[in-house]
């Protein structure tokens, strides 16, 4: 796995395909709401993303910052140290995570959206670098 392509995990591809289909409301809600289609700053956001070994709810590759839904199994002691120690390794890869709550996403998607856009403007992407930059021909 390496930075360049975001440390994409190809080997989960097809569980990542099935949860796609498989998302639940919470999930369904803040992608066709907040983050499908550019809807945040024009920003692209991918769903189910596979990333070290891990699945992640959403994820824009501009900011390196993944947004998670968590579910009722999330309150458990033993999922909550899991989603403490993934949440370690993405950050040390250079991810920022922000967790949101099905209840927060399906009672209050305005005030998740605000979060979410509020974290953009203070972390805009950074601009491309130099071999990034179209070229144009004279």
């Amino acid at each position: 796995m390496k930075k360049a392509n975001f440390y994409y995990n190809k080997s989960l591809k097809q569980i990542a395909r099935r949860l796609r289909k498989e998302s639940t409301k919470a999930e369904v809600k803040l992608w066709n709401e907040v983050l499908r289609g550019g809807q945040i700053h024009e920003l692209t956001f991918l769903r189910q993303r596979t990333v070290l070994n891990y699945i992640l709810d959403f994820m824009s590759k501009e900011l390196m910052l993944i947004v998670e839904v968590d579910g009722f199994s999330h309150e458990w002691a033993k999922q909550w140290e899991l989603d403490k120690n993934r949440q370690k390794e993405l950050e040390d890869v250079g991810f920022t995570v922000l967790r949101f709550t099905d209840e927060e996403v399906l009672n209050d998607i305005r005030n998740v959206q605000r979060v979410i856009e509020l974290w953009v403007e203070d972390h805009p992407p950074a601009p491309p670098s130099k071999g990034d930059s179209p070229q144009i021909n004279k």
